[in-house]
């Protein structure tokens, strides 16, 4: 293990590069108890919508991981739409995408609806009989939670016991300054970063 580029970081690997569906979730720094009673209701509708980079996606998977029978779609942009799944409660991601006669048929099924979106349907959602619950995702990012997230992603990239790097909450907020709220704009520059205390980039 030791030759690995990042060992004398004591990591596996660049902690800010891509993470699998699961790791996202670990990292996560979400509280979605409240969502989950919430979708216990029936014809009740979650949005959840901000910019890129904010934590919609974290915020679906984390309540995708507690819900067993929930099923999640990711719309990709500029590629055709992929089937729907059927699920309780069904999370679609990037929903603005969606094609406007699959939209009305997805929320004509009924059942739990949980989207991440860049604009906001509750309209839609309340003529199709759904009571509509609405998060705007990242206005609540303070320094303490993001230097959190930041070292939840360091910790799953931990390659022994002993210590490893750590995101100040002075650092986190120096982030903030430069990059608001986008958390994804804010780990692309650590993944630099790292990339260049091994010599690389």
């Amino acid at each position: 293990m030791d030759w690995q580029p990042f060992a004398a970081m004591n990591l596996l690997r660049n902690p800010f590069g891509e993470l699998t569906r699961d790791d996202r979730v670990r990292a996560a720094v979400v509280d979605v108890a409240d969502c989950i009673d919430r979708l216990q209701q029936p014809q009740t509708a979650l949005q959840f919508i901000a910019d890129c980079g904010r934590g919609k996606t974290t915020h679906l998977l984390s309540i995708a991981a507690q819900a067993p029978a929930a099923a999640y779609v990711y719309l990709p942009e500029d590629e055709r739409c992929p089937p729907i799944p059927h699920g309780q409660p069904l999370l679609i991601d990037e929903v603005q995408r969606l094609p406007w006669l699959v939209r009305r048929r997805v929320f004509a099924r009924g059942g739990g609806l949980v989207l991440g979106t860049h604009v906001d349907l509750a309209g839609p959602l309340r003529r199709a009989g759904y009571r509509v619950w609405t998060y705007h995702v990242g206005q609540d990012l303070t320094a303490e939670r993001l230097a959190e997230m930041l070292n939840r992603r360091i910790q799953l990239a931990r390659l022994r016991s002993g210590p490893i790097p750590q995101i100040s909450e002075t650092e986190a907020a120096d982030w903030m300054t430069r990059h608001g709220s986008d958390i994804r704009a804010i780990e692309f520059d650590l993944y630099e970063r790292f990339q260049q205390q091994i010599g690389v980039g």
